[in-house]
């Protein structure tokens, strides 16, 4: 198997959606793809078995949370992720980065890296660009992320562009420390809602030279039409003949705009989260399982849903299993709201292929009452 390779298969005809195939020592991955998010080496209330029967292609896991439990060095010592947690196919790790600044006062950044309490302890830390690679290359991920500052959404001109122009330092960072030829690293555009900063942050960042890219610092709280322009703003600026990856975006209608304007790889804790809350994706729109309205109701989650789920229970039983508090609530929604995202970006790989995904955007609408 290559190391790392991207080929791009087609292009639809009337938008930016794209068709492509990322191979990496752990297999190959058809683009558009959303990854499960396995944090802690785990996706949660999900087994290898479960994650293979709904078609996840690659998983993404964290970082910071592996560093601070159980330990980059155990987990390298134990033969890296892959086979600490028994995965097979490709796993995407991120920088840390996010976490780490998303503890607010108990961080402090400076130009050699980001110092911060444990979030477990209250035990010290640092971590620097090189730091963040070095960890990532022992857990032995397919794909790795350089570390970057995410500044939040309300920030001014001033501050994005100072962090930006640090990020980007870091990011040349990252580069000259990696060690491992045969894993990508993807470098990450920031900038905020500032388009002039986006574009000068995709420019720097071509120039350094990565194997893929990534939007940063999106769905943070911005509004809908700022992070789409983001997309849109960066979208030509970014090589053709590699993958283009949104972070943290989140909503089945986030994965089909980011894909109408071209992007490839998108991951997002919505669906296992919401799941444990209950919250159920459909065809149609969510669906709160614990409303009383489903008590009797003998209807599957999805009538258009082929899950295993969808095929063996009721929302009557759902509801019940979540009132009463049983683990296998959280088990049963998860599979069927992973499912239905994977679903949801093999259905827009095969309208992408066909030249149809503008017919296949409208019908996702359409279904929900809404128009496009």
């Amino acid at each position: 198997m290559a190391a790392f390779e991207f080929q791009l298969i087609a292009k639809d005809r009337d938008s930016a959606a794209r068709l492509g195939r990322i191979t990496t020592p752990h297999g190959r991955i058809a683009t558009p793809a959303f990854m499960p998010v396995g944090t802690q080496a785990t996706v949660k209330a999900m087994t290898r078995e479960e994650l293979v029967e709904v078609k996840s292609q690659i998983i993404l896991a964290n970082t910071y949370h592996l560093y601070m439990r159980p330990g980059h060095e155990l987990i390298g010592r134990l033969g890296g992720l892959h086979e600490f947690m028994g995965w097979n196919g490709p796993i995407l790790t991120d920088s840390g980065g996010f976490q780490v600044f998303s503890l607010g006062e108990l961080c402090k950044i400076r130009e050699e890296g980001v110092t911060f309490q444990s979030h477990l302890d209250g035990s010290r830390h640092f971590i620097s660009p090189e730091v963040s690679i070095a960890i990532q290359e022992a857990l032995g991920s397919d794909i790795m992320m350089c570390f970057d500052e995410c500044p939040p959404s309300s920030a001014e001109f001033s501050y994005v562009k100072k962090s930006m122009e640090m990020t980007t330092r870091w990011a040349l960072r990252c580069r000259d420390a990696r060690r491992r030829d045969d894993r990508a690293l993807f470098g990450i555009v920031q900038g905020g809602r500032f388009d002039e900063l986006r574009k000068e942050s995709v420019c720097r960042l071509r120039d350094i030279g990565f194997d893929g890219y990534a939007l940063g610092g999106l769905s943070v709280g911005e509004e809908k039409s700022v992070m789409y322009g983001v997309m849109e703003t960066c979208e030509p600026l970014l090589p053709e003949d590699l993958p283009r990856y949104v972070m943290g975006i989140g909503t089945p209608e986030d994965l089909v705009e980011a894909v109408y304007r071209g992007y490839d790889m998108f991951d997002c804790v919505m669906p296992t989260r919401n799941a444990r809350n209950g919250m159920l994706f459909t065809s149609e729109g969510t669906l709160n399982i614990k409303n009383a309205r489903y008590a009797e109701d003998r209807s599957p989650i999805d009538p258009e849903c082929d899950c295993y789920v969808c095929r063996n229970y009721t929302r009557a039983y759902l509801r019940h299993l979540y009132r009463a508090g049983e683990i296998l609530a959280s088990r049963f929604n998860t599979f069927h709201n992973l499912h239905y995202y994977l679903n949801l970006m093999e259905q827009a790989r095969e309208a992408i292929s066909e030249g149809r995904y503008n017919a296949f955007r409208k019908d996702f609408y359409d279904k929900k009452g809404v128009s496009c």
